[in-house]
Protein backbone atom coordinates (compact mmCIF):
# COMPACT_ATOMS: atom_id res chain seq x y z
CA UNK A 1 0.00 0.00 0.00
CA UNK A 2 1.62 3.37 -0.74
CA UNK A 3 2.24 5.87 1.61
CA UNK A 4 0.47 9.68 1.15
CA UNK A 5 3.32 11.59 1.97
CA UNK A 6 2.16 15.44 2.84
CA UNK A 7 3.93 18.89 3.40
CA UNK A 8 4.73 20.01 6.87
CA UNK A 9 2.41 22.93 6.33
CA UNK A 10 -0.39 20.38 5.40
CA UNK A 11 0.26 18.52 8.17
CA UNK A 12 0.36 22.14 10.36
CA UNK A 13 -3.18 22.41 8.92
CA UNK A 14 -4.44 19.73 9.45
CA UNK A 15 -3.16 19.19 13.42
CA UNK A 16 -4.51 22.94 14.13
CA UNK A 17 -6.94 23.64 11.49
CA UNK A 18 -7.83 27.50 11.52
CA UNK A 19 -11.56 28.67 11.46
CA UNK A 20 -13.04 25.06 12.32
CA UNK A 21 -16.65 25.49 13.58
CA UNK A 22 -19.67 26.98 12.24
CA UNK A 23 -21.52 30.64 12.46
CA UNK A 24 -24.81 30.97 13.99
CA UNK A 25 -27.05 33.19 11.49
CA UNK A 26 -24.30 32.75 8.68
CA UNK A 27 -24.96 35.46 5.93
CA UNK A 28 -24.10 32.64 3.57
CA UNK A 29 -23.64 29.14 3.77
CA UNK A 30 -23.18 26.01 1.83
CA UNK A 31 -22.60 22.37 1.97
CA UNK A 32 -20.51 20.38 -0.95
CA UNK A 33 -19.69 17.04 -1.46
CA UNK A 34 -20.98 13.66 0.34
CA UNK A 35 -19.57 11.70 3.52
CA UNK A 36 -20.92 8.28 0.91
CA UNK A 37 -18.27 9.73 -1.56
CA UNK A 38 -15.67 9.84 1.51
CA UNK A 39 -15.48 14.41 1.69
CA UNK A 40 -17.98 17.06 2.26
CA UNK A 41 -17.30 20.54 3.47
CA UNK A 42 -19.27 23.11 4.88
CA UNK A 43 -18.89 26.95 4.87
CA UNK A 44 -20.25 29.73 6.61
CA UNK A 45 -19.84 33.56 5.84
CA UNK A 46 -20.19 36.47 7.59
CA UNK A 47 -20.07 39.89 5.30
CA UNK A 48 -19.11 43.14 6.04
CA UNK A 49 -19.38 45.97 3.65
CA UNK A 50 -18.82 43.70 0.77
CA UNK A 51 -15.74 41.86 2.67
CA UNK A 52 -15.70 38.73 4.09
CA UNK A 53 -15.85 39.67 7.46
CA UNK A 54 -15.74 35.89 8.97
CA UNK A 55 -15.85 32.62 7.63
CA UNK A 56 -15.57 29.26 9.28
CA UNK A 57 -15.71 25.75 8.01
CA UNK A 58 -16.62 22.31 9.06
CA UNK A 59 -14.95 19.00 7.72
CA UNK A 60 -16.10 15.50 7.30
CA UNK A 61 -13.10 13.33 5.19
CA UNK A 62 -9.25 13.16 5.02
CA UNK A 63 -6.47 15.17 6.66
CA UNK A 64 -6.29 17.28 3.06
CA UNK A 65 -9.87 17.99 2.93
CA UNK A 66 -9.34 19.50 6.78
CA UNK A 67 -5.93 21.56 5.88
CA UNK A 68 -7.74 23.14 2.47
CA UNK A 69 -10.66 23.97 4.58
CA UNK A 70 -8.12 25.67 6.69
CA UNK A 71 -6.24 27.32 4.40
CA UNK A 72 -8.82 28.72 2.19
CA UNK A 73 -10.72 30.15 5.09
CA UNK A 74 -7.75 31.79 6.45
CA UNK A 75 -6.73 32.83 2.35
CA UNK A 76 -10.45 34.29 2.06
CA UNK A 77 -10.69 35.66 5.48
CA UNK A 78 -10.88 39.62 4.89
CA UNK A 79 -10.97 39.79 0.81
CA UNK A 80 -13.91 41.57 -0.86
CA UNK A 81 -16.27 38.88 -2.20
CA UNK A 82 -15.10 39.21 -5.73
CA UNK A 83 -11.17 38.78 -4.85
CA UNK A 84 -12.65 35.44 -2.75
CA UNK A 85 -14.10 34.33 -5.53
CA UNK A 86 -10.89 34.44 -7.57
CA UNK A 87 -9.10 32.14 -5.23
CA UNK A 88 -8.19 28.97 -7.33
CA UNK A 89 -7.78 25.44 -6.19
CA UNK A 90 -4.06 25.80 -7.35
CA UNK A 91 -3.76 29.19 -4.78
CA UNK A 92 -4.35 26.68 -2.31
CA UNK A 93 -2.29 23.73 -3.18
CA UNK A 94 0.74 26.28 -3.60
CA UNK A 95 0.07 27.65 -0.69
CA UNK A 96 -0.02 24.41 1.45
CA UNK A 97 3.15 23.76 -0.32
CA UNK A 98 1.51 20.85 -2.69
CA UNK A 99 -0.64 17.80 -1.97
CA UNK A 100 -0.64 14.51 -2.82
CA UNK A 101 -2.08 14.20 -6.85
CA UNK A 102 -4.81 11.76 -5.13
CA UNK A 103 -5.60 14.63 -3.26
CA UNK A 104 -5.74 17.80 -4.91
CA UNK A 105 -9.65 17.23 -5.43
CA UNK A 106 -10.23 18.30 -1.79
CA UNK A 107 -8.87 21.46 -2.69
CA UNK A 108 -11.38 21.73 -5.28
CA UNK A 109 -13.65 20.61 -2.88
CA UNK A 110 -13.18 23.39 -0.85
CA UNK A 111 -12.76 26.27 -3.61
CA UNK A 112 -16.40 24.68 -5.01
CA UNK A 113 -17.56 25.24 -1.00
CA UNK A 114 -16.37 29.13 -0.75
CA UNK A 115 -18.06 29.72 -4.17
CA UNK A 116 -21.16 28.18 -3.09
CA UNK A 117 -21.39 30.17 0.45
CA UNK A 118 -20.73 33.33 -1.67
CA UNK A 119 -23.54 32.49 -4.11
CA UNK A 120 -26.21 31.91 -1.35
CA UNK A 121 -25.03 34.98 0.20
CA UNK A 122 -25.71 36.82 -2.66
CA UNK A 123 -28.80 35.57 -3.98
CA UNK A 124 -29.92 35.96 -0.68
CA UNK A 125 -28.96 39.83 -0.65
CA UNK A 126 -30.38 40.51 -4.32
CA UNK A 127 -33.26 38.18 -3.79
CA UNK A 128 -32.54 36.68 -7.22
CA UNK A 129 -31.46 32.75 -7.61
CA UNK A 130 -28.75 32.29 -10.19
CA UNK A 131 -29.86 29.61 -12.57
CA UNK A 132 -27.52 27.56 -13.90
CA UNK A 133 -28.29 26.53 -17.75
CA UNK A 134 -26.93 22.72 -18.14
CA UNK A 135 -25.58 22.43 -21.55
CA UNK A 136 -22.41 20.76 -22.75
CA UNK A 137 -20.22 23.81 -21.71
CA UNK A 138 -21.35 23.67 -18.15
CA UNK A 139 -20.91 19.68 -18.10
CA UNK A 140 -17.32 20.59 -19.19
CA UNK A 141 -16.78 22.97 -16.64
CA UNK A 142 -18.26 20.79 -13.82
CA UNK A 143 -15.37 17.87 -15.26
CA UNK A 144 -13.00 20.05 -15.50
CA UNK A 145 -13.26 19.61 -11.07
CA UNK A 146 -12.24 15.99 -11.52
CA UNK A 147 -8.59 15.80 -11.22
CA UNK A 148 -6.38 12.42 -12.32
CA UNK A 149 -4.54 11.58 -9.53
CA UNK A 150 -1.86 10.04 -11.25
CA UNK A 151 -0.83 13.63 -12.76
CA UNK A 152 -3.01 16.01 -10.48
CA UNK A 153 -4.37 17.87 -13.94
CA UNK A 154 -8.39 18.03 -15.21
CA UNK A 155 -9.78 15.09 -16.88
CA UNK A 156 -10.49 17.32 -19.31
CA UNK A 157 -7.28 18.98 -19.87
CA UNK A 158 -5.68 15.39 -20.19
CA UNK A 159 -8.04 14.49 -22.94
CA UNK A 160 -9.90 11.75 -21.35
CA UNK A 161 -13.54 12.70 -22.28
CA UNK A 162 -13.74 10.97 -25.80
CA UNK A 163 -17.92 11.79 -26.08
CA UNK A 164 -19.96 13.78 -24.29
CA UNK A 165 -23.92 14.55 -25.26
CA UNK A 166 -26.77 15.50 -22.76
CA UNK A 167 -30.32 14.77 -24.03
CA UNK A 168 -33.41 14.60 -21.98
CA UNK A 169 -32.21 14.91 -18.53
CA UNK A 170 -29.27 12.39 -19.48
CA UNK A 171 -25.74 12.93 -19.57
CA UNK A 172 -23.64 10.27 -22.10
CA UNK A 173 -19.78 9.98 -21.58
CA UNK A 174 -16.77 8.00 -23.10
CA UNK A 175 -13.74 8.26 -20.72
CA UNK A 176 -10.67 7.45 -21.67
CA UNK A 177 -9.05 4.69 -18.81
CA UNK A 178 -7.06 1.44 -19.07
CA UNK A 179 -9.04 -1.27 -17.43
CA UNK A 180 -6.14 -1.82 -14.99
CA UNK A 181 -5.59 1.98 -13.84
CA UNK A 182 -5.45 2.17 -10.33
CA UNK A 183 -7.14 5.26 -10.13
CA UNK A 184 -9.66 3.78 -12.32
CA UNK A 185 -12.52 4.00 -9.71
CA UNK A 186 -12.00 7.10 -8.11
CA UNK A 187 -12.29 8.92 -11.57
CA UNK A 188 -15.81 7.75 -11.75
CA UNK A 189 -16.99 8.35 -8.53
CA UNK A 190 -16.05 12.22 -9.23
CA UNK A 191 -17.52 12.29 -12.37
CA UNK A 192 -20.50 10.85 -10.69
CA UNK A 193 -21.02 13.03 -7.95
CA UNK A 194 -20.09 16.26 -10.00
CA UNK A 195 -22.86 15.21 -12.94
CA UNK A 196 -25.53 14.04 -10.94
CA UNK A 197 -25.57 17.25 -8.67
CA UNK A 198 -26.58 19.65 -11.93
CA UNK A 199 -30.20 21.07 -11.84
CA UNK A 200 -31.58 18.55 -14.71
CA UNK A 201 -29.35 15.83 -14.75
CA UNK A 202 -32.01 12.81 -13.99
CA UNK A 203 -29.00 10.07 -15.14
CA UNK A 204 -25.12 9.54 -16.00
CA UNK A 205 -24.30 6.79 -18.19
CA UNK A 206 -20.21 6.39 -18.62
CA UNK A 207 -18.34 4.17 -20.83
CA UNK A 208 -15.20 3.16 -20.27
CA UNK A 209 -12.81 3.02 -23.67
CA UNK A 210 -9.45 2.18 -24.27
CA UNK A 211 -7.83 4.19 -26.62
Amino acid sequence: MAVIRYSEKVLEHFRNPKNIGLIENADGQSTVGSPACGDQVSMFLKVEEDRIADIKFLSYGCASNIATGSIITEMAKGKTLAEAKAITWKDAVDELGGLPPVKIHCSVLAIDGLRAAIQDYEEKTTGVKSERKVDEMAILDELKKVIYPKNGINIVDTNMIRYLSFEEGTIYIEVSLEETDVFKQNVLEEIYEHLEALPGVDKVEIKVVEY
